[in-house]
């Protein structure tokens, strides 16, 4: 097996994406984009002998997005067409087979300050109705809330949300032949891939009105009081846990 790998820098003009990468990957440029702002251009694109992308089409869009002039890539002058085909595939289809630990990723997730959806991380307020094992033995009320500080800066409603993928998804299903009850049924569920930018929203909160404070509060989009999300039923509870909760306050 080859070891030796080399990474060289090359225009991203003479970058050829390859014209019949069956992956889509639009909605995720957007994505790696922030990635590569908030750390850098760490994994190279691989291209072939003739400067055509094996595997990095997202972040070459992503760099053409960025305005990048350069990228770093791995020449894979090594591998035959054949091979090259194959790894194209294979580099994208591996990945699928990976899931992920919520335990150990929403542990990860609470010890960053980041802004992780930024980076396609769903908000993980809604960990809220998880509650964290105390000395490994009971329930506390202990709760991992990202925390937002407001910086001051002015945000616009278009920043806190994105509705690219929602607003595809009503076009698609208003051009579909079918009834109009199941349109609205699929639009309203259409709403469900609305991606919420809770550091922006937590700007806008801060120079909202105070009932647009109120709204947003009782919307759960931000949560100022885990009691109040527990009273609106943001928070789901068992009785088993909210009898040990009630019992912890009782001795606090």
């Amino acid at each position: 097996m080859p070891n030796d790998v080399s990474i060289k820098t090359i225009s991203i003009d003479e970058l050829k994406p390859y014209d019949k990468n069956p992956r889509k990957n639009d909605e995720a440029v957007k994505y790696v984009a922030n990635s590569i702002k908030e750390f850098g251009f760490k994994v190279p694109i691989i291209v072939d002998k003739d400067n055509v992308i094996v595997a990095g089409h997202t972040r070459y869009k992503a760099a053409k997005e960025l305005g990048l002039t350069e990228v770093p890539c791995i020449v894979a002058d090594d591998l035959t067409p054949k091979q090259i085909k194959a790894f194209r595939l294979a580099d994208n289809k591996v990945s699928e087979f990976a899931q992920w630990d919520f335990d150990l990723l929403g542990e990860e997730l609470g010890e960053l300050e980041l802004d992780m959806t930024e980076f396609g991380f769903e908000d993980f307020t809604e960990g809220l109705d998880e509650l964290d094992v105390d000395g490994g033995s009971r329930y506390s009320r202990k709760v991992k809330i990202p925390q937002y500080e407001p910086t001051g800066e002015y945000v616009t409603f278009d920043q806190c949300v994105d509705l690219g993928k929602t607003n595809e998804l009503i076009e698609e299903i208003e051009a579909a032949d079918i009834d109009e009850a199941t349109k609205d049924f699929l639009k309203e569920a259409a709403h469900r891939h609305s991606v919420f930018n809770y550091r922006n929203i937590a700007e806008f909160y801060a120079n909202a009105s105070p009932e647009v404070q109120r709204l947003m509060e009782r919307s759960a989009l931000v949560i100022i009081d885990i009691d109040d999300a527990i009273a609106n039923g943001y928070v789901k509870l068992t009785k088993t846990i909210q009898d040990i909760m009630d019992e912890d306050a009782d001795n606090e």
